[in-house]
């Protein structure tokens, strides 16, 4: 069988992967598709933030946030974009959120989002 869950996983889209290790906390799959020189770029902040790929498993391996209905919308070898509603764990709110992921030899090289919170129901 770990054949078998290894080729599911060899066809699984780069967005895919990550979508599963973030429902899993899996931080250490994670590791195997963030690129090491890995950065999130902050609106909030207008400058890329210093948590790096160390910061992003960490968050994964916490359980940093609950997503719902995630789509994949557009993905090729360079650049990906997903959208889905997400549940921070820290503070329980709940934001529509969009990734424009990049890539580099396979994996997520830099990340940048666009967030619209919404009302607690």
């Amino acid at each position: 069988h770990v054949q078998c869950n290894e080729e599911v996983k060899n066809n699984m889209s780069i967005l895919e992967k990550l979508n599963k290790v973030i429902m899993e906390k899996d931080g250490a799959a994670a590791a195997e598709i963030i690129h090491d020189d890995y950065k999130r770029y902050s609106h909030l902040q207008g400058t890329y933030t210093e948590s790096g790929k160390t910061g992003m498993i960490e968050a994964i391996n916490k359980g940093f946030m609950k997503v719902d209905k995630y789509r994949i919308l557009y993905e090729n070898d360079e650049i990906g974009f997903d959208h889905s509603i997400v549940t921070y764990a820290e503070d329980g709110n709940k934001e529509a959120l969009m990734c424009c992921w990049k890539f580099k030899d396979g994996k997520i090289i830099e990340l940048e989002t666009g967030a619209t919170k919404l009302s607690q129901q």
